[in-house]
């Protein structure tokens, strides 16, 4: 069994629905961000960074397995259940640069737009559009890779699981600034899937 402490961030969201696409035995604890969960002692104790997710292995070889970073967690159960990992070499090196694109490229000028748009005490107009035109940017290469592809490396892969979130989560922003039809057919897609269905309900927290 599995523990996962997750909220329902991006991030968070990751290490859900890999668990649950990969159909792994876990259960998930609720880290409630706007209440300081991740703060307290017996968190802490757990992942001294304070930050979700963090999963707890119970079955791991050698006693239980503590790991953090959602993309770490997201490899991890693909690569403990042995799926959603391309077995022909050129075809896991293209998903893992769409996985790396998702984790810092995309999931950075998300963060970073979240800090200027919100976290910061003063709001720049300026400063907010150019966060939201470089992540736009990024989706827009997205777009391009999907043109003719139903996923990002052929099948449905861990490149994919990292990236739906940030999708959902910031959906009305790229559909308010950007017609991106081949991204949106993708993110159609992936919401039938019913590992995906389960692995989101944290939205619902």
């Amino acid at each position: 069994m599995i523990d996962v402490y997750a909220w329902g961030t991006t991030n968070g969201l990751r290490a859900t629905l890999a668990m649950a696409e990969c159909g792994i035995a876990h259960q998930v604890i609720p880290v409630d961000l706007s209440r300081k969960a991740h703060k307290t002692p017996e968190y802490l104790a757990i992942n001294p960074a304070g930050q979700i997710p963090t999963i707890v292995d119970h079955g791991a070889p050698g006693g239980p397995r503590v790991l953090a970073q959602s993309a770490a967690i997201v490899l991890y159960a693909c690569n403990k259940a042995g799926r959603h990992i391309p077995t022909d070499e050129a075809t896991h090196y293209t998903a893992m640069q769409w996985c790396m694109q998702a984790a810092t490229d995309i999931g950075g000028a998300s963060a970073g737009l979240q800090q200027v748009a919100v976290v910061a005490p003063e709001k720049v107009q300026s400063t907010v559009d150019l966060f939201e035109q470089r992540f736009i940017r990024y989706f827009g290469y997205v777009n391009q890779q999907l043109q003719g592809h139903d996923f990002l490396a052929g099948d449905f892969s861990f490149a994919d699981i990292m990236l739906y979130p940030n999708y959902v989560l910031r959906r009305a922003l790229i559909e308010r600034l950007a017609d991106l039809p081949h991204l949106r057919a993708w993110a159609e897609r992936i919401a039938q899937r019913p590992g995906v269905q389960v692995g989101m309900r944290l939205l619902e927290a």
